[in-house]
Order: C-alpha cells, then sequence, then structure tokens
C-alpha cells in the first residue's frame, strides 16, 4: 500500500515534471482565451481606482499563499485568496489578478512551475474564483436577510478552493494512466485518481476551505468599513462597474487601511515558516523515495525541466529565513502595486479616448 510522508503539505502549485509538457499545454491553451476575455472585460469596465484594488487584491492573493495552515493528517495547505476578489470585484478582475501573482511566483520565487503555469492558472485563477462567484450569486438570490451575506461569502469561498482542489486531484492523478513507461513506472507524477483525490480534498473539506471562507469574510467584512464603495458594487452590480458612480468617485487611489492591513501581512508572513515537510506533489528528485514510500523516481521528475528562480522559496541569500520572507513579501506587493498602476494607466488612457 502506497503512503505518504505525514509531514506533507497540499500543492496547489504543480511543479514543473508533475505534469507532461502536452498536458501543460493543453491547459495553458485553454486559458489563452480565458486571459484575453477577462483582460478585455477589466480593461472595459474599469478605472483607475479599481484597479488600484485590483493591484491590492493581487497583492493579497500573493501574501495569503504564503500562509500555511494546519489539516488533518499532520498536512498543512493554504488560502489563495480568488474568490475574495471575486466577490468584491467580479470574477474577471480575479482571473487576471491571480494569474499575475501566480506569474511572479514561479518566475521569481519558484513556487509553481512554467509549464504548468496554465494549469495552476486553471485552477486557481479560473475555477476557484469563478465556482466561487456562481456559489456566492446564487445565495444571494435565495437566502433570507440577516446573516446572508456572510453565509454566501463564506460558502462562495469554501466551494471554490474545493473545486480548485478538486481539479489539481484529477489533473494529477491522470498523468500515471496517461505516461508510463514500458515497465508501467510513471514518467510524471505516480499516484492515480483513487489516492490523488482524497488526498487533496480531505484536508481542504476538513480545514483548508474552511480558512478561505473565513478568511474571505472577514476581509469583506474589513473592505466594508474600509472601502465601502467597492462591496456596494460588487453587491448592486455583481461584479460589474457602474460608470457613472466611479467617475463621480475619481481615482483616489487606496486608502491607508488597505496599505495598513497588506502591511501587517507582510510582517506577519513568516508564520508560514512554522508548517514543516514537504509539499504534497511537490516533492524533489532528492527527497522522492523518503516522502513518497516508492521505490523509484519517476524519469522526468528526476530528468525533466529545471527553473532556477531569483528567490527559491521566498529566501534571500545571507539573510535569516524570516527575514528573506518578509522582503519576499513586500516585493509580492511592490511588484503588483507596479503592475496594476501600469494597468491603470492604460485604464485611463483607453477610456480618455473612448470619451475624446
Amino acid at each position: 500500500m502506497t503512503t505518504f510522508d505525514n509531514t506533507a503539505t497540499l500543492a496547489m502549485h504543480i511543479p514543473d515534471n508533475y505534469l507532461s509538457p502536452s498536458t501543460g499545454l493543453v491547459f495553458f491553451l485553454i486559458m489563452i482565451p480565458v486571459w484575453a476575455l477577462c483582460l478585455k472585460y477589466v480593461m472595459t469596465h474599469a478605472n483607475h481606482e479599481k484597479m488600484a484594488y485590483l493591484g491590492a487584491g493581487a497583492a493579497f492573493s500573493f501574501l495569503v499563499m504564503m500562509f500555511n495552515v494546519p489539516c488533518p493528517g499532520g498536512t498543512t495547505a493554504h488560502a489563495v485568496g480568488g474568490s475574495l476578489i471575486a466577490i468584491l470585484l467580479g470574477p474577471q478582475y480575479a482571473t487576471v489578478a491571480v494569474s499575475v501573482a501566480l506569474l511572479l511566483q514561479a518566475l521569481l520565487f519558484g513556487d509553481g512551475g512554467l509549464i504548468t503555469y496554465g494549469a495552476n492558472c486553471f485552477n486557481m485563477a479560473f475555477v476557484l474564483p469563478f465556482v466561487a462567484y456562481g456559489v456566492y450569486v446564487l445565495l444571494q438570490k435565495i437566502l433570507d436577510n440577516g446573516w446572508k451575506n456572510r453565509v454566501a461569502v463564506f460558502a462562495g469561498a469554501y466551494v471554490g478552493l474545493t473545486a480548485a482542489a478538486l481539479m489539481v486531484a484529477l489533473e494529477l492523478g491522470m498523468q500515471p494512466v496517461l505516461f508510463h513507461d514500458a515497465a508501467g513506472q510513471a514518467l510524471y507524477f505516480p499516484y492515480p485518481m483513487a489516492i490523488a483525490v482524497p488526498a487533496m480534498l480531505i484536508p481542504h473539506l476538513l480545514m483548508a476551505s474552511i480558512v478561505e471562507g473565513i478568511v474571505t469574510v472577514a476581509v469583506v467584512e474589513f473592505v466594508r468599513h474600509a472601502a465601502p464603495e467597492i462591496v456596494a458594487d460588487a453587491g448592486a452590480g455583481l461584479g460589474k462597474v457602474d460608470g457613472e458612480a466611479d467617475a463621480a468617485r475619481g481615482a483616489s487611489g487606496l486608502k491607508t487601511p488597505v496599505w495598513i492591513g497588506l502591511g501587517a501581512l507582510a510582517v506577519i508572513s513568516p508564520i508560514g515558516l512554522l508548517a514543516t515537510g514537504t509539499a504534497y506533489g511537490e516533492w524533489g528528485a532528492e527527497e522522492f523515495k523518503a516522502a513518497t514510500g516508492l521505490t523509484y523516481v519517476p524519469d522526468q521528475i528526476a530528468n525533466g525541466f529545471s527553473w532556477n528562480a531569483l528567490l527559491p522559496d521566498y529566501s534571500m541569500q545571507g539573510l535569516p529565513a524570516w527575514a528573506g520572507y518578509i522582503l519576499c513579501a513586500v516585493i509580492g506587493i511592490a511588484v503588483m502595486t507596479i503592475v496594476f498602476r501600469l494597468l491603470g494607466a492604460a485604464v485611463g488612457g483607453a477610456n480618455g479616448k473612448k470619451t475624446a
């Protein structure tokens, strides 16, 4: 019987060589029209202020993925934040924000693969926010007043992250069936769906998705007080922007409490270092046998593509782990802010041309 190291964490970020290049290509091709449509929607409907909050949402998503939480069986997992952005701004915004955060994580920090980037975006930047938003909107329509908003937010986030975890399990679980050598040994991820699905779903159902729901409810309530116009837009227009209302508000940028919240998350980010063990589905070739109990290392995991990230595992050479973690968190916030300021400038320029 196959066993796992009981200190393993759960992989939402699928690394390189765990999916075949053909599988990675399929999901990348699926995501191209998704990215195009969502980016077009954002560029058409957003204004400068909305883009500022989208940048804050992307930074929040980047930060919460640095926090691991304990799950049953000695495992850990993390929230994603895509459901929060979807509920506040709309799922199209979440797709753009989380995709940018995932790209930064893969390129700079080696968290998630480049070949698997399309699959990771499909799971966390597409399935998660659209499922979460759909559940949220449905419950908004059918629940009574009172706790309706909080219940709808929690349920949307819970179901959204669980759906993303299921997709990860299915993608990993089909690899040994489709790709193996003449001796029957897997070339990529080695465990079938009968193992991968419960290994991903059970801890998410019992812990990780609950954390995603609680965090989403808490931040929605925080934003309701810090920037109520964002919540009002999401509630009234189901994530769509009211152009006249936005024009009236102007481009004031992020409010101070939002910056304080992001800064606080960056400072406490080393809490993510407290989780020990190797991630389920993220074993390196050198630790594969010890972590999985297998007698072999799949060929492509041992000899496949390797990307040398500049700051691997959110660390900086010569600095204590906690200091490197904080600086990487700050870098993430800075990059997200710059990217979405540039997009905001592009939005402003495009809207200016339309009204000229």
